[in-house]
């Protein structure tokens, strides 16, 4: 599906959200989770996600605090360390992070993170004064001669002229010192949120990119205006994929940069319940779900904690939970329980993990991802990632007919989600694997909860415990999570790959 919503439609999709929250919080809804299951569920989610754990970032000492609870919990459940420490596999990784930026062009200012933010790059130069030249989606036709300017260009997500890769090629061979993206709003299935929490790069320890003083940058369409003549139409020419001329600015744009470069060690947590057949020990299966988060951040509505209660504090603990339900009664195959670092910074920790397994690849038969879930309308219609491509999807397929569940392929693939999260990693390495969204259908008041939540929601503050849940979407997800682990890691055949599957390893 290939669709975007109409002003009218943001507009609907923000007035009914905000009823939904309202009813919730004057008692017309349930206040909490209505079984003893979910309020366990739940109760460890707020463990992980409560303001003491800090928004768990990538090597913080809090989000350390966080991997031993979830560590201490898997013992309790019966499970066997699985790390390269006890319970904890440590990843290194690398950080470069621009700590102060500042843009300036005559009178106008911009706010950094607020207004634009910039890629950070080993190299960049600590002060840069050049001239701006607007040159629409910036094909290579459209250029011109810009050697040593910061080029604007439209950063269209859609199907159009350019890529960003392409865009950014014929800038570069141009002999650009630089370029600006305008963070497409006509992209209105997953809209720009502004302000960013802060620009931070990430690699696994001596893999950050060679030295590069082309400087990179976001910028908030809105300030489109200020820099440019006509900006604001400009913008809404862009977003609705119209042909765009070229415009230079009269004054120069003057930027400063500060830069900090640091290593830290952020943990993978590990445990194995072993499986009951013999015969099938060779057949892992392995649950995933990310444990970092963002940390503290660029303030948003005066809170600059980012919690990471959905995404992806709920699904942790919901392997957790899954884990105390068993008590230490295996399945047929052993299930290993991996909650990974990093994944909020380029899926760093389930990267690591594949590369460093410390359970050999070989007997891993199948991968379940828990991310990307948002309950927070009824849970009728779930996107399952690589649906068609192993029996994988056979298994989701039954469980949530079971449930009365439609399942379906993802509807938006140019969000690319299905290379978004952990499972991907496991694919990459030739290993059955999915990942699930809350589905809707399209103009279902559904979606416009859907689409409220990735605008107010999604790496925001605001998704802590405070927030409005459809409890009985979440028990329903839960219950069809643990049926689905339970059939998979029970059932006589392994997890396969489809012939036609274009996710399938090559020969």
């Amino acid at each position: 599906m290939n669709r975007s919503l109409s002003a009218t439609a943001v507009l609907a999709a923000s007035l009914l959200t905000a009823t939904c929250g309202l009813a919730l919080a004057q008692g017309k809804g349930p206040a909490g989770p209505q079984d003893a299951d979910t309020s366990a569920w739940w109760a460890f989610t707020g463990e992980l996600s409560g303001d003491a754990m800090q928004g768990r970032d990538t090597g913080s000492a809090a989000y350390e605090r966080s991997a031993a609870l979830v560590a201490n919990r898997l013992k309790a459940a019966g499970l066997k360390a699985l790390g390269t420490d006890g319970w904890l596999q440590p990843v290194a990784i690398d950080e470069l992070a621009v700590t102060k930026a500042s843009a300036r062009m005559g009178r106008t200012s911009l706010r950094f993170l607020a207004d634009f933010t910039v890629s950070p790059r080993r190299g960049m130069p600590a002060r840069i004064a050049a001239p701006l030249a607007y040159r629409g989606y910036c094909g290579a036709e459209e250029l011109g001669d810009v050697a040593g300017r910061l080029v604007i260009c439209h950063g269209t997500r859609k199907s159009g002229p350019t890529s960003a890769v392409a865009r950014e090629a014929a800038v570069r061979k141009a002999g650009a010192a630089g370029m600006f993206e305008i963070a497409d709003p006509g992209f209105t299935i997953e809209p720009p949120r502004w302000p960013f929490a802060y620009a931070r790069s990430f690699a696994l320890a001596g893999q950050l990119p060679a030295a590069d003083s082309f400087v990179k940058l976001t910028l908030r369409a809105e300030m489109l205006g200020s820099l440019i003549p006509g900006g604001a139409k400009l913008v809404a020419a862009g977003a609705a994929g119209q042909p765009l001329p070229s415009r230079d600015a009269k004054l120069p744009l003057e930027l400063t940069f500060a830069t900090a470069e640091r290593r830290v060690t952020s943990s993978n947590v590990v445990g194995v319940l072993p499986g009951t057949d013999p015969a099938l020990a060779d057949q892992a299966i392995v649950l995933t779900a990310h444990l970092d988060g963002y940390g503290h951040g660029y303030p948003v509505k005066g809170d600059d904690l980012y919690n990471g209660t959905l995404d992806d504090a709920a699904y942790v603990a919901l392997i957790v939970r899954l884990m105390e339900r068993q008590k230490g009664k295996g399945f047929a195959r052993p299930v290993i329980a991996l909650l990974v670092t990093a994944e909020e910074k380029g899926l760093l920790g389930s990267k690591y993990w594949v590369a460093n397994p410390t359970w050999p690849l070989p007997r891993i038969a199948a991968n379940i991802n828990l991310d990307q879930l948002r309950p927070i309308f009824p849970l009728r219609r779930l996107t399952v990632h690589a649906r068609t491509d192993s029996t994988l999807g056979d298994d989701v397929e039954a469980v949530a007919r079971s449930m009365g569940i439609v399942t379906q392929d993802d509807p938006e693939p140019e969000r690319n989600l299905l290379r978004r999260t952990d499972h991907w990693n496991f694919i990459l390495a030739g290993i059955p694997a999915t990942n699930f969204v809350f589905g809707f259908e399209a103009g279902s008041p559904s979606e416009a909860v859907y689409r409220q939540w990735y605008r107010t929601g999604y790496h925001r503050p605001q998704d802590d415990m405070k927030q409005a849940i459809d409890w009985q979407a979440a028990a329903d997800f839960n219950r069809f999570f643990y049926t689905l682990v339970e059939r998979v890691a029970n059932q006589p055949q392994a997890p396969a790959w489809k012939p036609g599957s274009s996710l399938r390893p090559k020969p």
